[in-house]
């Protein structure tokens, strides 16, 4: 699902595969390892492929279900090579600046809706080394596995917790995340039961006041899903933003919408408009106004009724 766009090339060296777990036939016990082996491992839902990265010598792809999801950079990470997750970033350090430029610590509270490498959460580690972040990933074996694999900071600081994202987040006590970003994809689109109203509510109750809820929206050029999308949370938060590139917000192709939701003002932020520009994928931001226009005649996504 992820769009890859580096903003520079890099020497590599491909790592030599190891023995591991194929996808096929009885299910073996997977090998467990201290560091990333390339392959094909075993998970609870079907299979993933560790794939070094041909362009960056400490870099790693993680493909689940043959669809690419993460890539992480073992040596850095404030490097996201994936586009979205970039403006993702960019979003959440224009509302808390980090340390450098406000000369404050924050400490923020961050859930992760879907986990793959955990690539944003080991970043933000990074910019807010106070923050308190957990990860929920459906998968238990890929969690297992990325914890071996890859450099995350432990608990407390990230918590990994096995489980399927709506169910977790209704068990959440009100008001103790500054922002929740969802990033889960069953194929090419979120699962419904992630897009609803009545999960929006779930969210804005979870949230603290002036949070964040910032999601990753991927959609075709018809755009049907991200204006569904749009319209949700538009109905949930007073204010809302969009980022994408411009050929994604005129549907001239298939791929991810950043979209952000808030009881809170965004502002307008310069330096957040210079560095969505500044990316290998210039991307654009709309404001409230340009949101609920691109949302008009969507309908608003709700639970199937409950049958007695």
């Amino acid at each position: 699902m992820a769009k890859r766009g580096r903003s520079g090339g890099r020497n590599s060296s491909r790592a030599v595969a190891g023995v591991v777990d194929l996808p096929a036939g009885p299910r073996a016990v997977a090998a467990k390892s201290s560091g990333p082996v390339e392959g094909v491992y075993y998970i609870d839902t079907g299979d993933c492929e560790l794939i070094a990265d041909q362009d960056n010598s400490t870099g790693w792809l993680l493909k689940i279900n043959g669809v690419m999801s993460s890539h992480i950079d073992l040596a850095d990470p404030l490097f996201l090579d994936f586009e979205y997750m970039r403006w993702m970033s960019a979003l959440i350090e224009s509302r808390w600046p980090a340390a450098e430029v406000s000369g404050t610590q924050q400490k923020l509270r961050g859930l992760h809706l879907g986990g793959g490498a955990c690539s944003l959460a080991r970043y933000f580690h990074a910019v807010y080394p106070d923050a308190r972040q957990v990860v929920v990933e459906l998968d238990g074996k890929l969690a297992e596995y990325v914890r071996g694999w890859f450099d995350l900071p432990k608990a407390p600081l990230l918590r990994l917790r096995v489980g399927e994202a709506r169910e977790v987040t209704e068990t959440l006590t009100p008001e103790t995340r500054d922002f929740i970003i969802r990033d889960v994809f069953a194929g090419a689109f979120t699962p419904r039961a992630l897009t609803t109203a009545e999960f929006n509510q779930q969210v804005k109750r979870v949230l603290a006041p002036g949070g964040l809820y910032v999601v990753n929206s991927g959609d075709a050029p018809d755009l049907k899903n991200a204006r569904e999308d749009a319209a949700t949370i538009a109905a949930a938060f007073k204010y809302t933003v969009i980022i994408a590139d411009p050929a994604m917000l005129k549907g001239r192709r298939y791929g991810n919408m950043v979209m952000a939701g808030s009881d809170a003002p965004f502002g307008d932020d310069r330096k957040l408009h210079r560095r969505l520009l500044g990316g290998a994928v210039p991307a654009h931001l709309w404001d409230d106004e340009q949101v609920r226009a691109f949302a008009a005649g969507a309908p608003v996504r709700h639970d199937p009724p409950v049958v007695a």
